[in-house]
């Protein structure tokens, strides 16, 4: 299915490792041109591994602050043209408690989680809106509709995300701009092992028995769901929230 991303030029935050890298891997197979706007700058090693030459380019920043952002998009522009795809995927873990917590880290975790989503979106759309085309893929969680003690606020950041899509969706539809949400459950990645890192040993077990695939998600498995999202396969799919976490959700605790 190589080729369905051909022309386009994605732009990936978060995409230096996990969900992110394997998101920037899949659409450069898929013959997209891809920007990486991430803190880490395993985002440049990552590109060297992929031998991805000038079909790649990685911009350090934060994506909490709207000038890093500015100017990574406006750097990605002047070499590959207008975003015609964009994958807002940066995120982090939280573990707070509602009381303890302070106002300047909830301000954290919702300016990464769910503050940036708008904030790229808002630098990218003009160019999308001027080619009436264009796709958003918002990386959510299975938090947004289930989520676990001890991890305050994550679902509401993440819940917030999924209300965002829905909202933009209707506002740009008329522009020929498409914005959905995909939502990961369990995946293979370091944010995951730091989970099961700060739990009792036989965590991994009990999340394992209780998937009906009887494992969890590999990043590959949920960028090949991002790329469709991305693609012209997807024309008409738009403010839809899709579950990508092997039927976990869809079954009773016990």
């Amino acid at each position: 299915m190589a080729g369905r991303l051909e022309g386009a030029h994605v732009l990936v935050t978060g995409g230096a490792r996990g969900i992110g890298a394997a998101i920037v891997e899949k659409a450069l197979v898929e013959g997209a041109r891809v920007s990486i706007v991430d803190r880490d700058e395993a985002g440049h090693d990552l590109l060297v591994a992929l031998d991805a030459g000038e079909r790649a380019l990685f911009c350090t920043g934060d994506v909490r602050r709207a000038s890093d952002i500015g100017l990574a998009v406006e750097t990605a522009t002047r070499k590959y043209g207008p975003v015609s795809g964009l994958v807002n995927n940066a995120g982090r873990n939280v573990y707070a408690d509602p009381v303890t917590m302070t106002e300047d880290e909830w301000e954290d975790v919702f300016a990464v989680d769910l503050k940036s989503a708008w904030l790229v979106a808002r630098a990218i759309l003009p160019g999308m809106k001027a080619a009436k085309k264009g796709a958003i893929v918002n990386i959510a969680s299975l938090h947004a509709d289930l989520t676990y003690p001890g991890m305050f606020p994550y679902a509401a950041a993440k819940s917030g995300l999924v209300g965002l899509t829905r909202s933009l969706a209707l506002e740009v539809g008329k522009d020929g701009v498409r914005v959905n949400a995909l939502s990961p459950g369990y995946v293979e990645t370091a944010l995951v092992a730091e989970f099961f890192a700060r739990a009792d040993a036989s965590l991994r077990d009990k999340v394992l028995s209780v998937h009906p695939m009887g494992r969890i998600a590999l990043p590959a498995e949920v960028a090949n769901c991002v790329v469709f999202l991305l693609s012209d396969e997807a024309s008409f799919v738009t403010g839809a929230n899709w579950r990508v976490d092997g039927g976990l959700g869809a079954r009773f605790a016990g």
